[in-house]
């Protein structure tokens, strides 16, 4: 069977994701019954720059448009996200302030005993799903994956891997190369994605296991030299080319969906929810300049919300609850607070 590439993929989702849309309300002033009457804050938990703060940037001006109210974004990184995301989560509950990120960040903090909440507390308003990858500083010797790994083999503990701290998306990938590997690496952490990919262009780190879409710009520039996708699929990026998957070296290697969005927690007016719902609808599912972040990026185009994003997002949260805990990194076990082991 011929080898599907991450941009067939996108473009399926896109248009499966435009036809849900057309299908729901004709326009957003048909379904609207709360109208800001001031700024909506956005809480970005990670430093500026990073997957988050980019793609939430960019969806901030499509609902600006839509809901004809400035959307203000504050970049408040620290606890691997807790911190921001514990600043939306105690905020007044007058659907004024949100928060985004990674649904499998957030679904974790529980089990680190972080904070305590649920991703079941929350609505959520995906709007990519992004890609692990695997990015070397250029002065290093690792031509591809398996010259990386069998370093990590030859020298355990020592090849330093930048990402944006436990929990985040980059230590997750990372870990389940581990997993898969049998490798052992030194874990340096920042408070973003952003940074902990410049720290390896500098060479504080050999290696980063941040977002494709983090990597991206460096990757182009030939400041960052990739060496596989954290995935079983490749991943076509717009000004490079081709970029392998891991399962390429490691055969049978998978992670599951890593989905991004917006994150407005419950005992918000019901007006509120109902009301970006009919956003994500009628704009967002259709934004071209969404389209093109994720197409430029190397991510996938994914608008999803309500029931549906619950159930999209469960595999990497239950994946990545379940991995921390399996390396000592969690303080409670999964299933305890709601997440089931993986089968």
């Amino acid at each position: 069977m011929e080898k599907r590439r991450f941009v067939k993929t996108l473009v399926a989702c896109a248009v499966g994701s435009v036809a849900l849309g057309s299908l729901a309300l004709p326009g957003i002033a048909h379904a609207q019954s709360w109208k800001p009457n001031k700024p909506i804050t956005i809480i970005v938990p990670w430093a500026a720059g990073g997957s988050t703060d980019q793609v939430t940037r960019a969806t901030a001006a499509e609902l600006e448009d839509a809901l004809k109210q400035k959307v203000v974004i504050v970049n408040q990184p620290g606890a691997s996200g807790s911190i921001g995301t514990k600043s939306a989560l105690e905020a007044a509950k007058d659907g004024y302030t949100w928060s985004a990120g990674a649904a499998q960040d957030l679904g974790a903090y529980e089990t680190l005993g972080m904070l305590k909440t649920r991703i079941g507390e929350w609505h959520l308003f995906l709007n990519v799903a992004n890609v692990g990858l695997l990015g070397v500083n250029m002065n290093t010797k690792y031509m591809n994956a398996k010259d990386l790994i069998d370093a990590m083999k030859a020298r355990p503990s020592q090849i330093s891997v930048a990402t944006a701290g436990v929990t985040s998306s980059g230590h997750a990938a990372m870990d389940l190369v581990a997993k898969a590997t049998g490798v052992k690496y030194r874990h340096v952490t920042y408070d973003g994605g952003n940074p902990a990919v410049v720290a390896t262009v500098a060479g504080e780190t050999e290696v980063t296991s941040q977002l494709a879409v983090e990597q991206a710009e460096m990757v182009r520039g030939k400041r960052l030299r990739p060496l596989a996708t954290i995935s079983d699929q490749p991943l076509e990026l717009e000004g490079f080319g081709t970029i392998d998957p891991l399962s390429k070296t490691v055969p049978g290697f998978k992670a599951p969906v890593n989905y991004f969005g917006i994150f407005i927690p419950k005992g918000v007016p019901d007006e509120v929810v109902k009301t970006v719902e009919a956003v994500w609808k009628n704009n967002i599912a259709k934004s071209a300049a969404l389209k093109k972040y994720a197409v430029s990026k190397g991510a996938l185009f994914s608008p999803l919300y309500g029931a549906e994003a619950q159930t999209a997002v469960a595999p990497a949260v239950q994946a990545n609850a379940w991995s921390l805990f399996e390396t000592g990194k969690a303080k409670v076990s999964p299933d305890t607070v709601g997440i089931p082991k993986p089968q």
